[in-house]
């Protein structure tokens, strides 16, 4: 299957069915997606782009996404979450998204260059070899459009906040979410961008407050964090 870990496609796929249940272990993705998705088109502007979501899972981001773009394709390599974001897309009537079944490195072979935007969200911490993500990503991007990625730095404050803080003592995530020696330094991201004809426009880093439960973007990118690339012509 490539550039997959049959663990991690496990581990989400058992907990499908509750992707949508803002009360679930998603809770985290569904507080801090309007956070992302404001960022992504202060920068992008989603009108009129065709868009795709890398590791969309049951469809969060790809679906607030396609309520403002021309068209958004979602892939992933977990079934049982592609049947939700497809059921959900259905319910709620948004028409111009589709998911398939496929690996972001075969979708580049398949059509290079074909999307505007290209987001790949909380999923390079969860791949064997997440530069072939980056790379199968940049292929995908137009010369001069927009590649998204966001991850987990790795450092000691990165393991305290994410699996101490988040997984065992807040709860927020079930525990083995992360493993930390999948963390992803922004200089290793960087370089892995360059690499793949990506130049690193913007970068944030997410905050949370467990006290207000508020998520926040911030300049401080030493647990999560984000990339905003541009491909180059």
């Amino acid at each position: 299957m490539g550039n997959v870990d049959p663990q991690e496609l496990a581990k989400f796929s058992e907990l499908a069915h509750r992707w949508w249940d803002t009360n679930s272990e998603f809770r985290p993705l569904h507080a801090i997606n309007p956070l992302r998705l404001e960022w992504i088109d202060s920068l992008a502007a989603l009108t009129d782009k065709d868009v795709l979501d890398v590791g969309c899972g049951g469809g969060i981001l790809a679906e607030s996404m396609a309520r403002q773009a021309r068209h958004v394709t979602g892939i992933d390599l977990a079934s049982k979450p592609l049947g939700v974001a497809r059921l959900h897309a259905l319910e709620t009537g948004v028409a111009n998204i589709d998911y398939r079944e496929v690996a972001a490195e075969a979708m580049a072979a398949e059509v290079p260059g074909a999307f505007d935007v290209v987001t790949c969200m909380e999923m390079l911490e969860h791949v064997p070899e997440p530069a072939s993500s980056v790379q199968a990503c940049a292929a995908l991007a137009r010369p001069g459009g927009w590649v998204f990625f966001s991850t987990l730095n790795r450092n000691p404050k990165s393991f305290l906040f994410s699996i101490v803080g988040a997984e065992y003592l807040l709860q927020l995530l079930p525990k083995g979410t992360h493993e930390y020696a999948r963390f992803i330094r922004p200089s290793e991201l960087a370089r892995w961008c360059r690499d793949s004809g990506l130049d690193v426009e913007a970068s944030r880093g997410m905050e949370y407050n467990p006290l207000t439960q508020r998520y926040w973007l911030s300049a401080d990118t030493s647990v999560n964090y984000l990339f905003a690339c541009r491909k180059r012509a």
